[in-house]
């Protein structure tokens, strides 16, 4: 008899998930998922639409506390921090628990004002720190050499591409352990999506990425790990060249191989 679901084990995680429910009012969309992320790492969330990947996201840096009627139970702990517990500062946590989301959201500020804009909001006054976390985010995030004449230029002017890899350095300027990513690439066009997987296989040295792709063959190209959800459970947590050349659920490979989702 098949198993319902597989999952690996792994000894040095940076991200703990046990038993985690998640509702909308009466509405449960996850179901005890547990499993651990790796540090240093990509691991991708893949599944159907509306099986839980964005939601699951969301759960990581407590962006699901702004819907109303929502309520989660369970563990998630970032090292030893438990990110569920009630006295949390959570401002704090959204500053090590970076998001990218779907659509590219520049402020109408300048280039510059984008990247600082978190910088001051933390406190930071000092010109001459604030210029260097600036230039170090957009070098990063591989944008530097494109904007670096035109930093005071409104960030609107640029390209959808471009918008995102703003964003992305946006985050990186807070100084996040991890990034999360919910479909980063969905509005871009293949030269730009290119950018921000080549971008994002060079961020990983550096921070642990969790992304939500629909996309099958991105998820083969820039994951280290993937994490097959289904109607809002766990069916398979694996490698990435396990799971889609030999995965141990025969859900997971009808939904790899398109037989459905």
């Amino acid at each position: 008899m098949e198993k319902d679901a597989y999952v690996m084990e792994l000894d040095d995680g940076i991200l703990h998930v046990k038993d985690l429910d998640f509702f909308y009012h009466q509405h449960q969309a996850l179901f005890a998922i547990s499993f651990a992320m790796p540090r240093h790492q990509v691991t991708a969330l893949i599944g159907p639409s509306g099986c839980g990947k964005s939601t699951f996201l969301r759960c990581l840096n407590r962006m699901n506390d702004n819907v109303p009627q929502a309520r989660v139970l369970g563990s998630i702990r970032l090292n030893d921090l438990e990110i569920n517990q009630e006295t949390l500062d959570v401002i704090s946590l959204r500053r090590r628990v970076g998001m990218v989301f779907q659509k590219p959201t520049p402020f109408p500020k300048s280039i510059y004002e984008n990247v600082a804009y978190g910088l001051r909001i933390l406190g930071v006054r000092r010109r001459g720190e604030i210029d260097a976390a600036v230039e170090t985010s957009l070098r990063k995030a591989a944008l530097w050499d494109e904007v670096k004449d035109k930093l005071q230029q409104s960030a609107l002017a640029l390209s959808g591409g471009q918008h995102q890899r703003l964003c992305i350095a946006r985050a990186i300027a807070m100084e996040p352990e991890i990034i999360l990513m919910d479909e980063p690439c969905s509005a871009l066009d293949p030269r730009a999506t290119k950018k921000i997987e080549e971008l994002i296989t060079t961020l990983r040295e550096q921070y642990t990425i969790v992304i939500v792709t629909h996309n099958m063959q991105q998820a083969a190209r820039i994951s280290d790990c993937a994490a097959f959800l289904y109607e809002g459970k766990l069916v398979e947590y694996n490698r990435t060249d396990i799971m889609f050349t030999a995965p141990r659920i025969r859900a997971t490979e009808d939904y790899i191989t398109g037989r459905f989702g």
